[in-house]
């Protein structure tokens, strides 16, 4: 096993290392400079639109689709998972501090990239066997022309995307989950907490689009809400140690040595690698996977969904990812090289809240994980309709339960590095589509402006 991770690990670092992060960084950076650094300018619109639309029993979604903060809610569900708590740990601990501000950086840029992405997903929606359904197969295949080629295409994203989320992504989420439990009740096997949430996400499969939109709206805001005031407490607590904790992600994301004396032996290439990687599996900007929740959101204009979409990277990256860093720099053993994932984010908690610390993370974390869970299976069921249709439903669904309890019994490395890999993989065909399709997201964009003006003053008033 341990020479099938390493060679996984090979091939998962030549995809990230040779072309996938100028990729990422490239096509945000892009995006910034041609609409005009979007994610400020969109980001006031998207908080207004999210404030107006925020709700814990919004209108039930339908073959429609759902509410536009439905939508939004799905989204930071599959967002705001792991990559938050294990994933921040993991780029840490991989990357150094400094690993931190690459994740910052990409995000910052990822907010333009997912602003275009939730506009394609929207062009490009489609009603299919009745329901409501979009995402990057859809806009690839479409927007591309309908050839051989964006057909191949669009079905390579759809395959890596069921690998990578539905499947890889949430072996990891329920890895993270059982793992944080066992700590906490070390008589219980992770085997059992596996079959616990395996059981518990198949019940909201089968109740589909509307029971998962029910589920999100009113779990998201609560999980996310609880636990960044947690952590503001802690940090309030500890005010003297949150610049010596800043000085440290900004040094070491261009001086590692300079941390610990060097003790951790992390590179630059390290820390930028780790840090959009990390970043991406945390935050999704340009793998292709919100836009599925994005299109189907029931907006006016595409651009609408776009400024929503903002505020998703905002929040996963720069308000829970941060925090969880913070507290990890601060009050984690980092110079500790066998804690990793998430058992260095449950020692750090314990070391700023005590024992109740590894209890609190592991509570979190399974809304965390379980709510990634629910978002990356309807991520993947998008997919599965559009390579197979609804008749596959029902084998994909036993498919994800079984990787969700095979998951808890894996070793967290293999289970890493495998979700880093087909994520990779995923991503590439997005990108591409992204920037081929540029033209339909500036002319959406163009238009938007134009006729939005009004628009923006009336929601001003109504907020």
């Amino acid at each position: 096993m341990e020479a099938f991770t390493l060679f996984i690990e090979k091939l998962s670092g030549f995809v990230w290392n040779s072309v996938l992060i100028f990729l990422l960084l490239g096509t945000g950076i892009f995006y910034t400079i041609k609409l005009n650094f979007v994610q400020i300018r969109k980001f006031k619109e998207g908080y207004l639109r999210v404030v107006k639309g925020a709700t814990l029993n919004g209108k039930a979604a339908g073959e429609d689709g759902m509410s536009s903060f439905q939508s939004l809610a799905t989204a930071i569900a599959a967002q705001v998972g792991t990559g938050n708590l294990a994933g921040a740990a993991t780029a840490i601990a991989a990357g150094g501090p400094g690993a931190i501000f690459w994740m910052w950086l990409s995000a910052f840029f990822g907010m333009a990239t997912v602003y275009s992405e939730a506009v394609l997903g929207q062009l490009f929606k489609r009603k299919v066997e009745g329901q409501m359904t979009g995402g990057p197969a859809y806009y690839i295949s479409e927007g591309l022309g309908n050839t051989k080629f964006s057909k191949a295409l669009a079905a390579f994203f759809g395959i890596m995307c069921i690998l990578a989320l539905a499947f890889m992504g949430n072996a990891v989420q329920s890895n993270s989950i059982a793992i944080a439990f066992h700590n906490v009740i070390p008589s219980v096997s992770t085997g059992v907490f596996g079959a616990i949430i395996a059981i518990l996400a198949g019940f909201i499969f089968l109740g589909g689009v509307k029971r998962i939109a029910s589920f999100t709206e009113k779990v998201v805001p609560v999980m996310a809400g609880t636990y960044v005031l947690a952590t503001i407490i802690i940090i309030l607590f500890n005010l003297s140690e949150i610049v010596p904790a800043l000085k440290m992600i900004v040094v070491g994301a261009f001086n590692p040595s300079a941390i610990f004396g060097g003790a951790l032996g992390v590179t630059i290439k390290q820390a930028i690698r780790f840090g959009v990687a990390r970043g991406v599996f945390s935050n999704e900007a340009g793998m292709g996977s919100t836009p599925h929740a994005h299109a189907v959101a029931k907006v006016k204009h595409p651009c609408e969904q776009g400024a929503v979409a903002i505020l998703t990277v905002f929040i996963d990256t720069f308000i829970v990812l941060t925090c969880t860093a913070v507290v990890i720099i601060m009050k984690g053993d980092l110079a500790n090289t066998k804690l990793t994932g998430i058992e260095l984010t449950q020692a750090a908690f314990v070391g700023a809240m005590g024992r109740h610390g590894a209890i609190f993370i592991a509570i979190c974390l399974l809304f965390f994980a379980f709510s990634t869970i629910v978002g990356w299976y309807y991520f993947g069921e998008t997919n599965i309709k559009y390579l197979f249709g609804i008749k596959a439903l029902t084998p994909y669904r036993l498919i994800v339960v079984a990787c969700i309890f095979l998951g808890s019994l894996a070793k967290v490395d293999l289970v890493w590095v495998l979700s880093d890999f087909f994520n990779g993989l995923m991503a590439f065909p997005n990108l591409v589509a992204l920037l081929i399709l540029y033209k339909y997201v500036k002319k959406s964009s163009d238009e938007y402006e134009v006729i939005s003006a009004v628009e923006r003053e009336n929601l001003k008033k109504e907020v």
